[in-house]
């Protein structure tokens, strides 16, 4: 089994909430200010300092106006 912070679709989920927070055109205090949380909130997820769950996940995909299966599709997509 693979370590949680060594696998890959870690940083594809970073990446997919990175994207569709720039597709919305937000920035991440923006983002943050949405979420009722500050930019070093955002920053952590993005950066794989901090883990989402599933719960927060929905929160993000909610305040970016985003299906969250169409942010999850990007997960595991190249392997």
């Amino acid at each position: 089994m693979v370590e949680p912070r060594q696998d890959k679709r870690y940083e594809q989920l970073q990446a997919a909430l990175r994207d569709a927070r720039n597709a919305a055109g937000y920035t991440q205090a923006e983002l943050g200010a949405r979420l009722g949380k500050d930019q070093v909130f955002v920053s952590k997820i993005e950066s794989g300092v901090r883990q989402v769950d599933v719960v927060e996940f929905l929160d993000i995909a909610k305040a970016l106006k985003k299906d969250p299966v169409a942010i999850l599709r990007k997960v595991g997509e190249k392997d």
